[in-house]
This record gives C-alpha cells, sequence and structure tokens, in this order.
C-alpha cells in the first residue's frame, strides 16, 4: 500500500486540487433541487414532493441534454492549453456560448410545447400533475440562464480554475434556499405560492449565478490572454462541429443514465404516490454523492485533456488510475453512510412516516451501488478528456436501456417485487456500465503510443 500511494501522490494531489472545487460547484446543481425537495417535503405536503419527483424525472432529461453540450468545451480547452494555444481556448469559448444558448432556448421551447402536454398522459395522480405543470415551466425557463453560467464555468475548469465557480454556487445555493422557504410559506407580506415558490427561486438564483459567472471570467486577468479572440466573429462551424462531437455524444451519455432513472420515476409513480415520495428522497440522497464522483470525473478529465494534448501517455495513465483510487475511496465512505444512517437520513427530506419507511429499504440498495457509479463516472470523464466519447456513448446506451430499465420493469412491474425491484435493475446497470468503461480505459490508454501526435481518439 505504501508502494502504491507513493507512485500515485503526485498525481492524488493534482486531481484533489481540481477535483473538490468541482466537487461543491456540481453539488450547487444538485442542492437546488435537494433543497427545493426539503422545503417542499416540510412545508407543502407529500403529494407536493411527489410532485417535485415527477418534475426532476422529466426535467432532468432536457437538462442533462444542455449540459452535456456545454461539457464539450472542457476537454477542447485543456487539451489546447495543454499545447499552449490560447487563442484557441478564447475563438472555442465564442462557439461554445452561441450553442449553448441555443440549446437553452430549444430545450425551453421543447419542454413547453412537448412535456407539459406529455405529462398529463403518464398515468400519475391528478393531484401530482395539477401540482407539477407550473413548477416544471419555471424549471424549464431557468435553463437558459443555468446554461450560460456552465459555459463560463467549463471554460475556466478547462483552464485549472475551479474554486471561483464552486463559491459563485454555494451563494447561489443559500439565495435559493432562502428565497424558497420565503416563497413556499408566504413570508413579509408574500402570499404562499406552494411548489410555484421553489420554481422561482430556482429561475432567479440562476440568473444571478450566469451573471456573476460571465462577469468573472470576462474582467479576470487570468483569462486576459486568452480572450483576445472571444468575439462573435470567430463563431464558427469548424470550432462548433469540435464541441458537438464530444458535447453531443457527452450529452447522449447523461440522458441514457439520467433518463433510465427517471423512466424508473415514472415506474415507480405507477405503484404509488408514496413510493414515488419515496423514490425522490433516495433518488435525491444518490445523487449528492453522484455529483461528488462527478467533481472527480470532471477533475480526471480536465488532467487526461492536458496530457493527452502535450504527448504525455503514462502521465495520463497514472492520473486515470489516481482518480480511480480517490473516487472508489468516497463511494465506500458514503456507502457505509447511507447503511449506518439510513433510520435518520430520510427525515431530513419528510416527516411521513410511511414514505421514510420504504426510502430506508431504498437506502440499502443506493448504499450497494455507491462503489459502481462512482466508477462509471470517472470512467466517463478519463475518455472524454482524451476525446473518447462515441464508444462510451453506446455503452452507457447498452448498460441503462439494454440491461438497467428493462430488468427494473420485469423485477419491479412483471414480477411484482414493487419499488425494490425497480431499483435492483438500475444497480445491474450501473455495475455493466463501470465495468465496460474501466475495459474501454485499459484498451485506449495502452494502445496509445507516447510518440504519437497528439489528436482525438476516433470512436
Amino acid at each position: 500500500m505504501t508502494g502504491i500511494f507513493s507512485k500515485y501522490k503526485p498525481f492524488y494531489s493534482e486531481s484533489l486540487k481540481l477535483a473538490i472545487p468541482v466537487v461543491f460547484s456540481n453539488l450547487g446543481h444538485t442542492l437546488v433541487q435537494t433543497s427545493d425537495t426539503i422545503i417542499v417535503g416540510h412545508f407543502a405536503g407529500t403529494s407536493s414532493l411527489a410532485a417535485v419527483a415527477l418534475v426532476n424525472s422529466l426535467f432532468m432529461v432536457p437538462l442533462v441534454i444542455g449540459m452535456g453540450i456545454s461539457y464539450g468545451l472542457t476537454p477542447l480547452v485543456a487539451q489546447n492549453n495543454g499545447r499552449g494555444d490560447k487563442r484557441e481556448c478564447g475563438m472555442l469559448l465564442s462557439n461554445s456560448l452561441f450553442l449553448n444558448m441555443l440549446s437553452g432556448i430549444s430545450l425551453f421551447a421543447l419542454i413547453y410545447f412537448g412535456t407539459m402536454l406529455l405529462i398529463g398522459h403518464l398515468d400519475q395522480s391528478p393531484a401530482v400533475v395539477t401540482e407539477a405543470k407550473p413548477y416544471l415551466l419555471l424549471l424549464s425557463l431557468s435553463l437558459i440562464p443555468l446554461l450560460v453560467f456552465n459555459t463560463f464555468k467549463q471554460f475556466a475548469e478547462g483552464l485549472g480554475f475551479t474554486r471561483q465557480a464552486m463559491m459563485i454556487s454555494i451563494w447561489g445555493n443559500v439565495l435559493n434556499i432562502c428565497l424558497g422557504i420565503i416563497f413556499v410559506k408566504g413570508m413579509f407580506g408574500i402570499h404562499p405560492m406552494g411548489i410555484k415558490g421553489v420554481g422561482y427561486s430556482t429561475l432567479i438564483d440562476r440568473c444571478v449565478m450566469a451573471t456573476v459567472m460571465t462577469i468573472y471570467v470576462l474582467r479576470s486577468k487570468n483569462f486576459k490572454e486568452y480572450l483576445y479572440d472571444f468575439a462573435l466573429k470567430n463563431i464558427d462551424q469548424m470550432r462548433g462541429l469540435q464541441i458537438m462531437k464530444i458535447g453531443a455524444p457527452v450529452a447522449l451519455q447523461y440522458v441514457f443514465e439520467i433518463s433510465a432513472f427517471g423512466g424508473a420515476a415514472i415506474l415507480v409513480g405507477t405503484i404509488g404516490l408514496v413510493q414515488q415520495a419515496a423514490h425522490q428522497v433516495a433518488i435525491n440522497l444518490a445523487s449528492m454523492t453522484y455529483m461528488t464522483a462527478s467533481g472527480v470525473s470532471a477533475a480526471a478529465a480536465i488532467k487526461s485533456g492536458n496530457y493527452f494534448g502535450a504527448g504525455k501517455r503514462e502521465e495520463l495513465r497514472y492520473s486515470a488510475i489516481a482518480n480511480y483510487h480517490i473516487v472508489l475511496i468516497f463511494m465506500s465512505i458514503t456507502a457505509l453512510m447511507f447503511t449506518f444512517f439510513r433510520e435518520y437520513l430520510p427525515w431530513i427530506y419528510t416527516s411521513d412516516k410511511e414514505v421514510i419507511s420504504i426510502a430506508v429499504q431504498l437506502l440499502i440498495i443506493v448504499a450497494f451501488f455507491q462503489l459502481f457509479d462512482g466508477a462509471q463516472v470517472v470512467g466517463l470523464g478519463v475518455l472524454r478528456g482524451m476525446g473518447d466519447v462515441n464508444i462510451p456513448t453506446l455503452i452507457t446506451f447498452l448498460a441503462y436501456w439494454v440491461i438497467g430499465l428493462p430488468i427494473g420493469y420485469l423485477l419491479g412491474i412483471t414480477l411484482h417485487w414493487g419499488i425494490n425491484g425497480v431499483w435492483y435493475g438500475l444497480v445491474l446497470g450501473l455495475a455493466t456500465a463501470s465495468v465496460l468503461l474501466f475495459i474501454r480505459f485499459n484498451i485506449i490508454s495502452k494502445t496509445c503510443k507516447p510518440d504519437e501526435e497528439p489528436k482525438l481518439v476516433a470512436g
């Protein structure tokens, strides 16, 4: 163990230095939903909590499409910075901002004209659907400022500046929580808004975050030499396609995973309202650890991109393995936390004892899949940094939609195992993804020769 630690110690340090701020920044996205869930669960009731579960299951797909496209910028910036091409980084930022604003507007239109009509035909409780619609509309509108924020966040992180987005996310969540409580309960003369209140608080929070992050990047001396070519005239098809060649498959990777969990929420909703509320509690807790692991994944993508762009293949492999070590240790700790504190954690979200009793059972399953979840997200990050996105996209589709969700339906609905059966299918999907992505990483990293000219991996 001492020998392994000495071998990887420099890579642990550099990864953690990048990962820790990204972890807090990524947690910010999940904490928005967490705070919304807690506020609604305590101040609006079980029906409203089930409505939050339904909306989140539908909203997460458009959300990860937009965020996945924005993630296409990071490895390109990291690779060009590794080569010393700073002006290219600014031109990539111009194209990424245009693409992300376009995708934000398009996704809002998709939700407004599509999902809002679909939501009434999913065999859900009428009371839940009634509360869900206005909340979904406000969340979809918040996509546009969120993707503007993410554009500048991914640019800064690609250059190794991760702390600032973390601070903005933390203060943004403080604002979201304060406004959410005020709007939902009806304080300071404001009429109680119920579930719509957390929709308004989220929209305001994301507008403020987008404004502050944009000002920081455009005015900071850290980025001055990178922004000489950040201009409207440098929006072109070639760089847009470069970003989309990475961003679109990354978006699909997230879609296949998140939509499987969203599909699971809809399956659970056909079982019962209480089970759907319990599912929301369990999935929200699991999302917290997932977003922490995704911070390690982001650091892995940045360092992989740097080493890949500089042609340092041996360092790339050591860095990737170090990130696997970090995430597996962390997820082992969270698995133990979910196991030993399962009786207490659901009380954070609700005081409904029936919901809590089901959530307690689910947290055992959540604990079990922690290692698989961490391993698969780091595998995706390492491969993304190298530009290898197409085969990993096929792996995620196979894992979640060919194996995970169908088996969840078979066990939970067909064989009447209930909500636990649906979650067993999700565990199997995560396990499949983690194993196949690690195999893919080994193949790619061992076949890349140190003296090759750096280029994006095909596939």
